[in-house]
């Protein structure tokens, strides 16, 4: 093989490996999963009943509109996660099977109640 072949195919490799990369990266973007998004505001939950998938895996976005911290709190789901004020965060649930889960404010549980309907 001569020196320009060998170069030729020296840089056709990074392209190749870019273009497997990529590829994987589309592939894992094409399995995140469904996200839904619950909001704090008022010290309450909206919307009160957030309806997802039954058997999937969810990512759930919770979005803090009040200027105090609120921690989502879920016995049944078995998640909890601080989420400060005028902030958000993410927390992953499921696959469930059918049922309601119950979710509150564990810094406002008179007010910030609800929950997570799977169907």
């Amino acid at each position: 093989m001569s020196i320009e072949s060998r170069r030729g195919l020296l840089r056709l490799m990074p392209a190749a490996g870019l273009t497997a990369a990529l590829g994987a990266a589309g592939a894992a973007r094409a399995a995140d999963p469904p996200s839904f998004v619950l909001v704090i505001k008022n010290h309450q939950f909206q919307p009160g009943e957030l309806e997802i998938p039954a058997n999937t895996k969810v990512k759930l976005v919770i979005r803090n509109q009040d200027p105090t911290p609120e921690e989502f709190e879920s016995v049944s789901l078995r998640r909890e996660r601080v989420i400060p004020g005028g902030a958000e965060g993410v927390i992953y649930i499921g696959p469930l099977s059918p049922g309601r889960y119950d979710m509150f404010g564990d810094f406002n549980p008179k007010t910030a109640r609800g929950f997570i309907v799977v169907k």
